[in-house]
């Protein structure tokens, strides 16, 4: 992928010539495109909130896989054939992106040789784990789904319909891998199955798939609502509930009993090809697994400094894993109630938005919402639900509020700011906002520039007036350590030979988490390997490139203008930002000084 980055330095030099106008025949290409993954995808219209798709789901079959591995080679020639040379700035960025994302998706392809799996989509081998599945996936889209009236529930019965085919062409995909060696290790799938018990018993009620009929709106009468949940009760008490059973069977049955022995990605088929693809998907560098794990066993020892530091701040007298147990258990760090831990949070978000415009010269205007999770969700972590493209769905955080024991309050606030602002929502309302660039651009995703925003936008709390108090502090500092441990354990676990209980322990000890919770990470790295490295390497060149303006711009940097220049492109790889950045600083510089941007 060198040669990709040299791609993106050449296309994105700023253009000496006068800014040609928009390529009208690129933009019908990027609309075909977008139109073309959300029928492929219908999933993804509805996270979208784009109508007429909600009555569908994505064809996993293994000639549907084919197709769209043949078209990702059809559409890198077709872009290939528009020269960048030509083109605006912003239409070089968008080819060049596009083209970025296809490459990668085609080399993941040739990975599999003529297996039935392919990249990107959900069509890739890693169909079940801890993390992601059906279980999570079918859950969040019925969250998305927009229920106004009759019409709408009548569609999401015949989604519910689907799932019985989706979860056996799931089951297809997952044979092939137990007969071709790509499956995960045996040994990170084991609470898989028991994940699957809420969808699957006599009392359709209790699946979280039910979730839509507990309440209607107004617009749907009586002899409506009694029609629908009838037909809901039927097609999940006979046909869904039924299929998920057979897939939790097979799962606890063959697959994970089938599970890889070894915990290393560089161990399946493709060999260590595979985990350095995953590295440079994930970060969107050209940085190696070594590279990434010296980086990160530097910041684990400056952050395990300043975390001394500030134990020292608080009079507490103990070695620091008494400290830890201290704050894991003392009564003061959590809530009695589900409710004021819920008000808490809504109390950080509110003073979070009034913070906003120190920071940021626009900001988005589609708000967000702060509201709990549903019980079936237990101990996963609080996240964030994206709004819709078109703004008529507000973002969420949805917080958890299910087992106040394990939850101390000291972390709430860098959580607040890492999944609603500045984190992801700004920076996902923002994109979304974006009505000048192409609608892939605006709903893409890079997990190096996303995650790196959010844990960027945690250290924003210090300017916001935030974590003033030593613990609150303490937090941050432990979500921090939490992501540059990532690095030395990802890396570890897939190109060093770490096993699962030393990894385990060195998240434990390092970051300030409770064992069970650590075993959950580590599990989730050993699954999906690379991905976990994508945060702290992403923050760690949005800081970079900060220090990088401030210097070169001296009186005229301006924090306000240049977050928004990080935000203002959309998603970006981080070489392409580093690249839109460099264009900023000169621009700034160009510019009349009353006028600075």
């Amino acid at each position: 992928m060198r040669a990709a980055a040299a791609v993106f330095a050449l296309a994105l030099a700023p253009a000496l010539a006068a800014e040609p106008p928009a390529n009208a025949q690129l933009a019908a290409f990027f609309e075909r495109e977008f139109q073309y993954d959300i029928e492929q995808h219908p999933e993804d219209a509805t996270e979208y909130g784009i109508d007429g798709y909600d009555d569908k789901m994505t064809d996993l079959s293994f000639a549907a896989i084919a197709r769209r591995k043949a078209h990702v080679k059809a559409a890198i020639a077709e872009l290939e054939r528009f020269d960048g040379s030509t083109l605006s700035a912003q239409d070089r960025i968008s080819r060049e992106l596009m083209l970025y994302d296809l490459r990668m998706n085609d080399a993941e392809n040739a990975l599999y040789g003529d297996l039935p799996f392919g990249a990107g989509g959900g069509d890739g081998w890693m169909k079940v784990s801890s993390m992601d599945g059906p279980q999570t996936f079918l859950t969040q889209l019925s969250q998305a789904t927009r229920f106004r009236d009759a019409r709408d529930y009548e569609n999401y019965v015949k989604r519910l319909e689907k799932i019985p085919s989706r979860l056996a062409q799931t089951m297809e995909l997952l044979r092939a891998g137990l007969k071709s060696g790509w499956v995960p290790p045996r040994a990170a799938m084991t609470r898989v199955p028991s994940m699957y018990a809420v969808f699957m018993g006599a009392d359709v009620t209790a699946s979280p798939l039910w979730k839509p009929f507990e309440k209607f709106p107004a617009d749907v009468q009586e002899a409506d609502r009694a029609r629908l949940v009838a037909a809901a009760r039927k097609v999940l008490g006979e046909q869904v509930n039924p299929a998920f059973a057979r897939l939790q069977k097979f799962l606890a049955q063959e697959y994970v009993p089938g599970g890889a022995k070894s915990l290393a990605a560089s161990d399946l088929p493709a060999g260590r090809a595979y985990y350095e693809y995953s590295v440079r998907r994930m970060t969107t560098t050209n940085l190696s697994a070594a590279q990434i794990h010296e980086i990160g066993l530097k910041e684990v020892a400056r952050i395990r400094a300043e975390m001394d530091r500030v134990v020292a701040s608080t009079g507490f007298r103990g070695t620091f894993a008494e400290f830890l147990q201290f704050i894991r258990t003392d009564p003061q760090f959590f809530f009695k109630s589900g409710e004021e831990r819920l008000r808490a949070y809504r109390d950080i978000a509110k003073r979070a938005d009034a913070e906003l415009p120190k920071l940021f010269a626009e900001l988005p205007r589609t708000p967000y919402g702060v509201r709990a999770m549903q019980p079936y969700e237990g101990d996963n972590a609080d996240h964030y639900s994206q709004p819709a493209l078109d703004g008529s769905r507000a973002g969420f955080f949805d917080a958890n509020v299910n087992n106040l024991k394990a939850r101390p309050s000291h972390e709430m606030e860098a959580t607040l700011l890492h999944e609603a602002v500045p984190g992801h929502h700004l920076q996902t309302a923002r994109a979304l906002e974006l009505a000048n660039l192409p609608k892939f651009r605006r709903s893409t995703w890079f997990v190096a520039y996303g995650e790196g925003w959010a844990l960027y936008a945690e250290s924003l709390g210090f300017d916001m007036g935030f974590y003033t108090d030593p613990y609150s502090h303490f937090g941050r500092l432990s979500a921090e350590m939490l992501r540059a441990c990532r690095l030395v354990i990802d890396t570890g676990l897939h190109s060093k030979g770490w096993g699962r209980d030393e990894s385990i322990r060195y998240l434990a000890d390092n970051a300030g988490v409770h064992v069970d919770f650590a075993t959950a990470e580590v599990d989730r790295y050993i699954s999906w390997a690379g991905q976990a490295l994508g945060y702290k390497v992403g923050e760690l060149k949005i800081r970079e490139l900060r220090d990088k303006a401030r210097a070169a711009l001296g009186e005229r940097f301006d924090i306000r203008r240049f977050h928004n220049a990080v935000l203002d492109d959309g998603a970006l790889p981080l070489t392409v930002l580093e690249s839109r950045i460099d264009d900023w600083i000169a621009a700034t510089k160009a510019a009349p000084s009353v006028a600075a941007r």
